[in-house]
This record gives structure tokens, sequence and C-alpha cells, in this order.
């Protein structure tokens, strides 16, 4: 059996997949998957078990992109297409490649071009993403799918591997700090986030914290970030004004090397954007700062996590840029808030501990 998985575009939601790509590969253990994917969200799943083989999605601006990858489609001659995304783009593809069998959520008039069309949750009412594609793949194997209630159903557990690579570009980074930092547990920052601008934390802030980390509670800190948020970790390690605080902004950036960072904390401190999901599947706990998006979206039921958004009137507005022009949604979250939570998760995780 051949199936083509196309996953979502986003990092977060590829990891928040993992846990649904787990009950597929389950379920057809002897089946040849291959994921339909753009080229930097397949370094999510580099080093699991979870695919077989991996297709770039292509430029969906360019007919001669989506026609190559087409043809690779139609020669492949998948058995079952299971369709993550809600796009069009992903149902006409499968349905034009002549996959007998093609499964996802009926959105956007796509229901179709499916031959198992699930019918959507109401657009009003958030609903966790990672029990969407949980419900996608329960339907194929017959089962119950997750609901509210942790444990029930299909596992919501995620899962990312740090690969040999990976850990050597740790290594190099480590071995070039100085023992001071190495001698102290570390808790990692993650600015910033590719939704827009409305999801960002302010730099001062960040740099207030961190700097209280390293003063107060004798953490080393380390600033994560893609080439988007390189400048904005330069500035957060200036405004610290410490020598336990530094950032991965001077490497050479690669998503391994911010899995493998994540990894080795004690703690990550992040804006919702992708990295926040690396928390969870190395078993980190994470605080995580909620802005214009609303929590239940991105909901994953990680009992370690803590997350933090202020009640605002205006919000949650799902907007990538605050339509008011106040941003107070996130520019009020006090880095004394933020750290008092750093201390409360770390205490919670030190009783259990005990």
């Amino acid at each position: 059996m051949k199936i083509a998985v196309f996953l979502p575009n986003w990092i977060g939601d590829a990891v928040m997949a993992t846990s649904a790509l787990r009950a597929l590969r389950d379920e057809f253990h002897n089946a040849e998957i291959t994921a339909i994917q753009k080229p930097y969200v397949a370094e999510v799943l580099i080093g699991l078990d979870l695919v077989d083989h991996s297709l770039a999605s292509g430029n969906e601006k360019s007919l001669k992109s989506q026609f190559q990858l087409l043809s690779q489609l139609r020669r492949e001659r998948f058995d079952l297409a299971v369709l993550f995304p809600n796009s069009f783009r992903s149902a006409c593809l499968s349905f034009l490649a002549g996959i007998p069998r093609r499964v996802g959520i009926q959105r956007d008039g796509r229901g179709w071009l499916l031959t198992d069309a699930l019918p959507a949750g109401n657009r009003q009412v958030p609903h966790p993403a990672i029990d969407e594609y949980l419900r996608i793949v329960a339907h194929i194997i017959g089962v119950e799918q997750a609901d509210s209630k942790p444990g029930s159903g299909l596992s919501r557990k995620m899962e990312l591997a740090v690969t040999d690579a990976d850990q050597q570009r740790w290594s190099s980074f480590w071995n070039k700090q100085s023992a001071e930092f190495q001698r102290h547990p570390l808790i990692c920052l993650n600015p910033g986030g590719a939704f827009g601008a409305a999801k960002h934390w302010p730099v001062v802030n960040f740099a207030e914290l961190a700097h209280r980390l390293a003063t107060e509670l004798q953490r080393s800190v380390l600033v994560v970030c893609g080439p988007a948020e390189k400048e904005e970790a330069l500035q957060i390690v200036a405004q610290a004004k410490h020598p336990l605080v530094t950032s991965l902004a001077d490497e050479p950036l690669h998503l391994g090397l911010t899995k493998a960072a994540i990894q080795q904390a004690e703690l990550l401190v992040t804006t919702d954007s992708g990295p926040r999901h690396f928390a969870a599947p190395f078993d980190v706990p994470v605080v995580t700062l909620f802005g214009p998006t609303h929590i239940m979206w991105s909901e994953t039921f990680y009992e370690r996590g803590q997350h933090l958004q202020l009640a605002m009137d205006c919000g949650p507005c799902q907007q990538r840029v605050c339509p008011l022009g106040h941003h107070r949604c996130m520019k009020d979250l006090s880095a004394n808030q933020v750290f008092d939570a750093v201390v409360s998760l770390l205490e919670q995780q030190q009783t259990k501990a005990a």
C-alpha cells in the first residue's frame, strides 16, 4: 500500500501532526508513506520513522512547479491520500493525480474532490488542530478520535528527533561557551514567529526576563532564533547585558540546532510560534506567551506547559498585525509576570521530582 500524506505548511502544525502520523504508521506498518511538504517542514520529521519518502510541495504560485508535482504524484500511483491541510489545492492535486481514496476535512468547497469528506467544525469555535489531524486518521483506521479528555482516543503525544548532525551542531556551539555558562542549568527563549508582528513580545521584555533569569535564578539563558529573528535575538542579548545570556544568532542557523538546544534546556519561554511545540516531544517544561491568537487552536494538552494570555476586550483577534495599533495584548504582558510563571513551573517540576 502506498500512502501520500499532505503535511501542514507551518512548522508547529507539522509537529502537532506527528501524533496522527504515528497512528497512521502503527496501523499501516508495511505501507510506503510519502510526505508532501514544504522543504523547511521536512526538517521537522528528520530522524523519525514516520514517513519513508518526501516530495517537495513546490511553489504554489508557479504553474510549472505544480504540474511537476502532479506528474510525480501520478507516477507514484498512491492508494490513499491523507490531507491534513484544509486547502483546495491539496484536494485538487490528489484528485487530479488519480489517487483512489482521498480523506480530509470538507472546507472551501472541496468536498466533491474527496472520497471521504469529514464534516468541518465551526470556524467560530476554536478547536485544537492536533485533534483535527487525529480525527482524519481515526476515520481512516476506524477508531475513536481524541477529544477534550487527555488520554482518550488516539494519543496526542508528539514526536521529534535530534540527529547526529544536529548533536554535532549543538556540541560545536556548546564547546565555545564559557565554563561559567556551561555550569548552570539552561533556559531557552524563543522570540518572534512567522505568523506576524502581533505575536511578538517586545525585545525589552525578553531582555529584562533574560537578565532576571541569569541574576536571580542563576540560569544560563540562550535565545534561539531562525533567520527572521536573528536581529531580534542579538538585541535581546545586547540589552540583557549579562555574561550568562547569549544567542544562536552567530551560528549557522538550522532547525536541527534549535531542536537540539531545546532538548537540552531545563525550560523554554516562547511566543506562540513553531518552536514552542519542540518542548513537549522532549518533555521540556514550557511557558507560552499568547497575544492575538486563541489558545485552543494550538492546544496540545501538554501537562508541563503553562499558557499566559491577558484578558483583552479586543481579543484574541487572530490578526497578524494589531488592527487597533496598540498591541497591548503582548506589550502589557510584563517580564515580571513571565518570570513568576517560570519560577512557578520550575517549582512544580522540582516538587514532582522530589
